[in-house]
């Protein structure tokens, strides 16, 4: 204890001063403590501050005397000496204090960082399954708010949500251990006797509006957790499965809770090894673009073409996109993927041009991820641009997942700059869930691609037919084109032509084909020359497809 009647050290350390005690048992100071020293055989006691060079007092340095006197000029000479040696060793080892502080504590947050967190879990026990769980917390749309109110609104933000979350869970941990990721390390036995309910209160405690440099935004997070199992033989297995939550949460849709099961990692587990599949393809240059015809259904010219994704497997066979898709879940890969088939397509089409064959435009699809680099439009413009192929001859096909999916500003921005820059696009697969035509007065698009789900259901007496004609008469008005995908029948490209819907696509005309029999059919079937029958176009198309994947 400090303070001015605390014996001689306490004294001493209160007022920044020598304090000599010439009698123990008759001092005030030492009323309250002098019992069991005066039974040790001491009498006196002469106290003196340890200073740093800006005056705080780090410590005292005490000498006890059996006997009633104070200190002789060498024993004053002697404390003197030590003491100042005592400064410069405590000083220096609350530097180095401080060192350690820094190197496991957030400098923003306050927060224990990844290295303490990485500390932290390696001091947990697992002997005892059940007795402590793991919370991974992402905070959401962190780099929108930066892109769009500056960093110093998403700083004030991290620091809102670590004490949001440490009020919500102490005196359990929280930790940051990344840019908008924290971790918390649940042990209190109410807390892991019901995560649910303690998540519920961090996610209530979130959705309050902060205070942010000025703005207010609505934090939101997605969270992931995992409980100590009976199988989990360490902590970072634990971590794994915290990990494997969060990013379950993050594919349901963000704002989530998910709690780790063993389903959940066998399936995340496949998703990595999708992405590890197709990340070894673009190195070893192994992705490909197929092209499947759109063609006018009254007279069944091909006016364009989708490029579609194709990986080629070691053995040679093809294998399409919808056997990958979770790749596109990697924001690195997914970009890596659009920038091989942009200088695929842009190749293509100089070729296509150079021959004379009447290329009119080509679809590709484009993610979230490349919407999000900020970069699309310039990385066009090098793609096409080093193969001298205008912008024109391009479509950027969005689907409507991505389009509305997240309700992202981020998305709506771009597209409208990119239809600023001249580019069409086209929402693809519109009606699979999430399609409000409202969107389209804020956000508007070129083209609008009818998902297959509503033309596999065409017929004259099903409400899909009243819905396809109705879309076909609002793009009409909004001046938007239709096309129809996943036409398999002549049936149903009869009452799509019937209702106006012009332009389609499906295996009725053609599959995905590689770029040699695209330009055969271009040359064949393109809408310059005559109109061929459908059935000859697609015979010819089936067995060159054959052929080409034997």
């Amino acid at each position: 204890m400090v303070g001015p009647l605390v014996g001689s050290c306490g004294s001493a350390a209160y007022l920044g001063a020598g304090v000599a005690v010439t009698d123990i048992a008759s001092d005030p100071r030492w009323l309250e403590f002098k019992k069991p020293v005066l039974a040790l055989g001491f009498r006196a006691c002469w106290s003196s501050p340890i200073q740093a060079a800006d005056g705080t007092v780090l410590g005292t340095f005490a000498f006890y005397f059996r006997e009633t006197r104070g200190p002789t000029l060498r024993e004053r000479e002697l404390v003197e000496s030590c003491a100042s040696l005592c400064a410069i060793a405590l000083e220096r080892h609350q530097r180095v204090i401080e060192r350690e502080r820094r190197a496991f504590v957030d400098a923003l947050t306050d927060l224990p960082n990844r290295a303490g967190f990485d500390v932290a879990l390696e001091r947990l026990p697992c002997a005892e399954p059940g007795s402590w769980a793991l919370l991974a917390l992402d905070l959401d749309n962190l780099k929108t708010i930066n892109d769009t109110f500056g960093h110093a609104t998403g700083d004030a933000l991290l620091q809102t949500i670590a004490s949001r979350v440490s009020d919500i869970v102490a005196p359990d941990r929280v930790f940051r251990v990344g840019g908008d990721e924290f971790a918390v390390i649940l042990q209190g036995a109410e807390a892991i006797a019901d995560i649910e309910h303690v998540v519920q209160r961090i996610r209530d405690a979130l959705a309050v509006p902060a205070e942010c440099n000025g703005h207010v935004i609505l934090p939101r997070a997605t969270i992931g957790g995992a409980v100590l199992s009976p199988e989990d033989t360490d902590a970072m297995s634990v971590r794994e499965h915290a990990d494997y939550a969060l990013y379950d949460a993050k594919e349901n849709g963000r704002g989530g809770f998910v709690l780790y099961s063993p389903g959940i990692g066998s399936t995340i587990e496949t998703r990595i090894e999708v992405i590890r599949d197709v990340g070894a393809a673009l190195r070893e240059g192994r992705i490909d673009a197929f092209y499947q015809p759109i063609v006018r259904l009254d007279t069944r010219e091909i006016v364009g073409f989708e490029a579609l994704c194709r990986l080629r497997k070691s053995s040679g066979d093809i294998v399409s996109a919808a056997a990958f898709q979770h790749a596109t879940s990697d924001a690195g890969v997914a970009s890596q993927l659009t920038e091989r088939m942009m200088a695929i397509v842009a190749a293509d089409a100089r070729s296509w041009l150079v021959r004379g064959l009447p290329l009119q435009h080509v679809g590709i699809n484009i993610t979230s991820a490349d919407f999000h680099s900020g970069t699309l439009y310039a990385r066009l413009e090098a793609a096409f641009g080093r193969e001298n192929v205008p912008l024109e001859h391009i479509i950027l096909e969005v689907t409507e997942s991505v389009y509305l999916g997240q309700r992202d500003p981020v998305v709506a921005r771009e597209i409208k700059a990119l239809r600023g820059h001249g580019l069409r696009v086209a929402l693809d697969d519109f009606g699979t869930g999430y399609a409000s035509l409202t969107h389209l007065l804020t956000v508007p698009v070129d083209i609008i691609k009818i998902d297959k789900a509503f033309i596999d259901r065409l017929a004259k007496d099903d409400p899909s037919l009243a819905i396809v004609e109705g879309l076909v008469d609002i793009a009409r008005k909004l001046d938007i084109k239709i096309i129809a995908e996943g036409i398999e029948g002549e049936a149903q490209a009869s009452l799509l032509t019937d209702i106006g819907c012009r332009l389609g696509q499906g295996y009725l005309f053609s599959k995905a084909v590689p770029r040699e029999i695209a330009s055969d059919l271009m040359r064949l079937f393109g809408q310059s020359r005559n109109a061929q029958l459908s059935k000859q176009m697609k015979r010819r198309a089936d067995k060159a497809v054959r052929g080409a994947t034997r």
